[in-house]
């Protein structure tokens, strides 16, 4: 009995311990958020952020995720640029990125409608919340990519769809055809087909931001974080070594012994006067008028003659007896 109640209480003993760390590791999450302002520019594109549970209602939601995102980038923070507070509809946005116009804000989760500000968000999600910029008819339609990041080469396919509604107002989701696509705020002249479709060519590489606008028609910008690494950029040390070789191949023995006979044609004086010159540096032919050898010749010869005269007078002496 006594080894059973001590098997108890160990087992009591841990659970109390770990507790803590298992509850801990379901209370954060990684998602990712993007905020459109009330002049439809975006505040934050595809930023991740670590979610809490702010608001202790032991969840982690979409509230919890716009309040982490208002906390880390508006300045003020959260205090300063969000608010919201529980009405007949349940827990409502009554601020935005610092703005509140009486309820008009759109959010979702994955691209799809969110029911309330306290459905549930995990590790990926990819939240959108967004101001109405037109409060009157409320014509802005949330827009966005098949995807929200990507991995680019040199070029980047992309599908734009937009929500929007049918006539018995139903929400549907539908290809946005004749959108421009814009890389980091600059517009490129790219036209979405009728199928949504379009493919954006990049120059740098690095992370660029592709959004797309529609002339003639409010959207929420979508959001296509691009991470290029494929476009050839030039370098301060590539000009140094594109001119190099040119350089180095006219420096060549065999490019000047080309060179040299097709210059001698077009102009004979020069042609003369460069051989005078290399015929006068050249120190193994010997100068016009030189007369080193001839002195030369007849020293040698006179020595002969002594050395004849010499042998014949030796001779004489010694021998003709």
């Amino acid at each position: 009995m006594k080894k059973t109640l001590a098997v108890m209480l160990m087992v009591l003993l841990t659970l109390s311990v770990c507790a803590p760390a298992i509850a801990a590791a379901d209370t954060t999450a990684d998602v990712y958020v993007t905020i459109s302002d009330k002049d439809g520019k975006l505040a934050l594109a595809a930023e991740k952020i670590t979610v809490t549970d702010i608001d202790g209602d032991h969840a982690l939601t979409i509230n919890d995720a716009l309040y982490a995102a208002h906390e880390q980038f508006y300045k003020g923070g959260a205090a300063a640029g969000y608010a919201t507070e529980t009405t007949k509809y349940g827990l409502s946005l009554t601020k935005l990125w610092g703005t509140a116009n009486g309820y008009s804000y759109g959010y979702m989760v994955n691209n799809a409608s969110a029911w309330s500000m306290t459905d549930p968000v995990k590790t990926d999600d990819y939240v959108a919340a967004y101001v109405f910029t037109d409060i009157k008819t409320f014509a802005d339609k949330y827009s966005y990519f098949d995807r929200f990041q990507a991995d680019a080469d040199v070029t980047l396919d992309l599908t734009l769809s937009k929500a929007d509604f049918d006539a018995d107002w139903n929400p549907i989701t539908v290809k946005l055809a004749g959108a421009e696509l814009t890389v980091d705020g600059e517009p490129t002249g790219v036209l979405t087909d009728e199928n949504g479709q379009a493919t954006v060519t990049f120059t740098t590489n690095g992370k660029h931001l592709v959004s797309a606008v529609k002339a003639g028609e409010v959207i929420v910008p979508p959001v296509c974080v691009a991470q290029v690494t494929g476009c050839v950029v030039a370098t301060p040390d590539q000009p140094v070594e594109t001119i190099a070789p040119t350089v180095q191949a006219a420096d060549t023995p065999t490019q000047a012994v080309t060179e040299a006979p097709t210059a001698a044609p077009t102009d004979p004086a020069t042609s003369d006067s460069a051989t005078k010159d290399s015929s006068t540096k050249d120190s193994s032919t010997p100068k016009t008028g030189d007369n080193t050898h001839l002195w030369l010749w007849l020293l040698i010869s006179g020595l002969c003659l002594c050395g004849m005269i010499g042998t014949a007078v030796i001779y004489r002496k010694y021998y003709a007896k």
